[in-house]
């Protein structure tokens, strides 16, 4: 509790001072119940991702709509630490940034949300540890979940769409729907191109090219069905924005394991990948998900737990769902709220001016 209500207290910043705002114990304490207490986390792990699997399967048998299970990747950035440094912070290494566009040193999270008719909750959040390719660890997240109640997508970014994964997910029922890297093989004609090297052939008058809207902007496509390298038969979508079509630095490529839906379909369900962007947005601004003062990686881990179970929180705070912002701002204020009626209770009777202010120092 003390650091849930130190999150909604002032925005949360990650210091582990921000603790004693709201707790008779010293700092230190709960950094010790985070890196070493006796408390069964995979309890609360399970809870959540139970809690999260109720409410968006029973949205889908409800809605009809499709569940989307959202994953990517970010990195919580650290500086990195001198050669003499004693306790350096555990499980911290060099990832490359696509954001950065460099090598940045950190923890890398793989993160996996479900969505289903405007709901959007988080199911957990992973630490990549290079013991096991974040491949291997979204198998592991497809194998987990339960077979989905109605056709469902599995939508991610070119790193997770390989044959392993995809074939993971649609025992479950989920097709894949997903960026791909352009020096992906295709066969059109049954002659093996690359992507890349097929796409320099377009032309805007060709009768397979057409121009789609997707999110306010226009883009014109091209739609290859049949077989990829171990993969018998998808749809992929090559893509130009229209103010830049032929330009390779613009050219996006997409796959979809079903091919009984229209491109149109296929990119707009794309789109629903971007509430992962903005929950990393929220978790860093909010929740300081790259700020925490925790060196153990059991400590880590266990706060991103929490944090977990915060953004729940926030979006299920009224018994339905709310976007994270609101449930943000109604604790804020509940935290708020009660400070304040708790402040004017101890002038009511009869504190001193001094006392007032250390309590509220």
């Amino acid at each position: 509790m003390t650091i849930i209500v130190s999150v909604f207290l002032r925005g949360y910043r990650g210091k582990t001072v921000d603790f004693a705002e709201v707790s008779n114990q010293h700092r230190t304490t709960t950094a010790y119940f985070l890196n070493h207490g006796k408390w069964n986390d995979s309890a609360l792990q399970d809870t959540l991702k139970n809690a999260v699997i109720q409410v968006i399967y029973l949205e889908a048998q409800r809605s009809g709509q499709p569940v989307f299970c959202i994953v990517d990747d970010t990195i919580a950035s650290h500086t990195r630490p001198s050669l003499q440094a004693g306790h350096p912070i555990e499980a911290a290494y060099f990832h490359q940034s696509h954001l950065k566009g460099c090598q940045d040193y950190g923890h890398q999270i793989v993160s996996v949300m479900l969505s289903c008719n405007g709901l959007i909750l988080n199911y957990a959040d992973i630490l990549y540890d290079k013991s096991k390719s974040k491949i291997q660890i979204v198998q592991e997240i497809a194998d987990e979940l339960p077979v989905a109640p109605v056709i469902s997508y599995f939508l991610c970014d070119s790193w997770y769409t390989s044959v392993k994964v995809m074939e993971s997910f649609i025992r479950k029922g989920f097709y894949t729907i997903g960026a791909l890297k352009t020096n992906r093989v295709i066969y059109p004609c049954g002659i093996r191109q690359k992507v890349s090297e097929f796409a320099l052939h377009l032309r805007k008058t060709d009768r397979a090219v057409s121009l789609v809207t997707v999110g306010g902007r226009e883009f014109y496509v091209y739609r290859y069905e049949g077989e990829l390298n171990d993969i018998p038969n998808a749809v992929v979508i090559i893509s130009y924005p229209r103010e830049a079509f032929g330009n390779p630095k613009s050219l996006r490529v997409f796959i979809s394991t079903n091919a009984g839906i229209s491109t149109q379909e296929i990119l707009d369900t794309y789109t629903e990948r971007w509430p992962i962007e903005l929950f990393f947005r929220q978790s860093k601004n909010k929740l300081a998900l790259d700020k925490c003062q925790i060196r153990s990686r059991q400590g880590i881990e266990r706060y991103w737990l929490i944090m977990s179970l915060v953004h729940y929180m926030c979006c299920m705070h009224s018994g339905k769902y709310n976007t994270f912002e609101e449930g943000y701002r109604y604790f804020q204020d509940q935290v708020k709220t009660e400070r304040i009626g708790n402040l004017h209770q101890f002038i009511k009777n009869g504190a001193s001016l001094e006392a007032v202010l250390k309590l509220v120092g």
